[in-house]
C-alpha cells in the first residue's frame, strides 16, 4: 500500500496514527502542499478533489478522505479495533471525532487559510485569530464531553478512533498558539497518546518528508 500524504497534513497524520496502531507498514509518497503538488494533474487524476491523504491499495484502488480510510483500515485490519462494538459508545466516539474532522479542521486548514488571505486580505494575525476561534469553539465542546468520563482516553481505556483525530488537531492548536491549559482533559489524552511508541512514529517531525 502507498500513503500519499504530507508531513504536516492533519488528515494524513490521522491515517499514520491508525496505521502505526495496527502495525501496518506502507510506502509513503510525499505530496508537498506548500508547493501545490496536490493540484498537479498526475495527482488529481487519482484524487479529483486534490486533497490529502490518499491510500493506494496494492491492486491500484485509491481511497480518499481520512475518516473513510480509517474505517477501511478497521475493517481490513480489525485488531486493535478503532471503534468499540457497543452501538451507543460507538456513536458518541464518532460524533466527537466529527467535531474535529467536520467542524474544526476544515475551516482552519491550508486551503481555507490561503483563501482568506487572498480574498479578504487577511494578514498573519488575522489568520491566527480565525484559526484559534474555531479550534477553541470545538475544543470547549470536546472538553465538556470528556469531563463526563473518568477514563484515560475519551470514553475508553485505550486510544481509538477519536484519538486518531484529536492528536493531529492538538498539534495544529499548538501551531496557532492555542492555550491548552484551558483543556486539561484533552491535554491529558494528548500526553498519554504521545507517550506511546505507535503515536510517536506518526508525529509530523518524524516523517521522511519533514524538513
Amino acid at each position: 500500500m502507498i500513503l500519499h500524504g504530507y508531513w504536516r497534513s492533519s488528515a494524513s497524520y490521522r491515517v499514520r496514527i491508525a496505521l502505526a496502531m495496527k502495525g501496518v507498514k506502507v510506502k509513503q509518497v510525499a505530496v508537498n502542499l506548500r508547493d501545490g503538488a496536490q493540484t498537479d494533474p498526475a495527482y488529481t487524476e487519482k484524487n479529483p478533489q486534490g486533497y490529502l491523504p490518499m491510500l493506494e491499495l496494492d491492486d491500484g484502488t485509491q481511497l480518499i478522505q481520512s475518516l473513510a480510510i480509517l474505517d477501511y483500515l478497521d475493517a481490513t485490519f480489525p485488531e486493535p479495533s478503532l471503534m468499540p462494538s457497543e452501538p451507543i459508545l460507538r456513536s458518541k466516539i464518532l460524533a466527537a471525532s466529527m467535531i474535529i474532522a467536520a467542524d474544526i479542521h476544515p475551516i482552519q486548514n491550508l486551503s481555507v487559510l490561503k483563501y482568506i488571505r487572498g480574498e479578504f486580505d487577511a494578514d498573519d494575525a488575522d489568520v491566527k485569530t480565525w484559526a484559534q476561534h474555531w479550534i477553541l469553539k470545538g475544543f470547549n465542546a470536546l472538553e465538556t464531553l470528556a469531563k463526563d468520563y473518568n477514563t484515560p482516553f475519551l470514553m475508553t481505556d485505550r486510544p481509538m478512533f477519536f484519538e486518531c483525530c484529536l492528536i493531529p488537531q492538538v498539534y495544529n492548536a499548538n501551531r496557532f498558539d492555542v492555550d491548552m491549559a484551558a483543556f486539561p482533559k484533552l491535554r491529558a489524552i494528548n500526553d498519554a497518546c504521545l507517550a506511546r511508541e505507535d503515536f510517536q512514529l506518526a508525529i509530523p517531525d518524524n516523517q521522511p518528508d519533514a524538513p
